[in-house]
């Protein structure tokens, strides 16, 4: 086991599930099953900002995107109730998601996934605050049209995704600390749809990246400066860049070595992170 200090609490984990870690452990990527891990304290989380898989047949490294819909959605609640545990009573949840799904498992047909997740969420203790639309402007790649110019049985297809926010059981936090937004940013980020470009998955070695300006408004937005920001669904590390830039700890946690690989290479390249420790295979 190895001991890692995240400010007021210590995190003791197995040795062989650290990928990486920094020089002054603000950035940590651990390679396992988020369902399975019982290392991070309960209660020492300020925020988690993610992206869970979408079910619509994404080729991920070691994980199914096609499972059938009621299985998917037992798969979503198991992982919120475990991401609910780890968050501090003040902790907040940042979640991207699509409004809705066409793709994924034959025969299934369209789903609400957006309200589908919102309702779980609130099954498990999460209480909701607010959603923002994101319009990330994709809308010159659509390709499906149902029945085109026909009424017969056209397709409504929403060009955004949304970001939920949830939080634990204060919305206001119950400690001071130091935030980092300008006013123009808080002006401009507490309008609820932001607009920016998705990120390109060749470039960044993931099939369903989202940019670095998302994570980067999440967390100047909902932290402090010092908090701890967990990803448990990290892929090519986005969150953990954003938080290690932004002063903050990043924890992101994945599945596939193959992304723990790819989260590394780019703290390293693009955040300039030291590191004491890469986990080799």
């Amino acid at each position: 086991m190895v001991s890692i200090k995240l400010g007021a609490v210590s995190m003791d984990a197995p040795e062989d599930k650290l990928y990486f870690v920094s020089t002054d452990n603000r950035a940590i990527i651990i390679n396992d099953d988020f369902l399975a891990i019982n290392y991070i304290p309960e209660n020492s989380i300020n925020l988690i900002v993610t992206s869970p898989p979408y079910n619509v047949d994404i080729d991920y490294e070691g994980f199914r995107d096609d499972i059938p819909y009621d299985k998917y959605l037992e798969f979503t609640e198991k992982w919120l109730r475990k991401a609910y545990e780890l968050l501090k009573p003040d902790g907040r949840m940042c979640l991207n998601l699509p409004i809705d799904k066409s793709k994924g498992r034959d025969g299934e047909g369209f789903q609400s996934v957006y309200a589908d997740i919102v309702s779980i969420a609130k099954k498990v203790g999460f209480k909701y605050f607010s959603t923002i639309i994101w319009n990330e402007g994709n809308i010159s790649r659509r390709t499906a049209w149902g029945s085109f110019a026909s009424a017969s049985a056209p397709y409504v297809i929403a060009p955004v995704e949304a970001i939920v926010l949830f939080y634990k059981k204060s919305w206001k936090r119950l400690s001071k600390g130091k935030s980092d937004i300008t006013p123009d940013e808080f002006k401009e980020w507490t309008l609820g749809v932001w607009a920016f470009q998705g990120e390109n998955p060749k470039k960044v070695g993931h099939p369903a990246p989202f940019p670095l300006e998302l994570p980067r408004r999440c967390i100047k937005l909902f932290s402090y400066v010092g908090d701890i920001v967990l990803d448990p669904f990290v892929g090519s590390g986005t969150t953990v860049i954003a938080a290690y830039l932004l002063n903050r700890t990043g924890i992101g946690i994945d599945i596939s070595r193959k992304y723990c690989e790819t989260a590394k290479n780019r703290l390293i390249k693009e955040a300039k992170v030291n590191f004491n420790k890469i986990l080799q295979y």
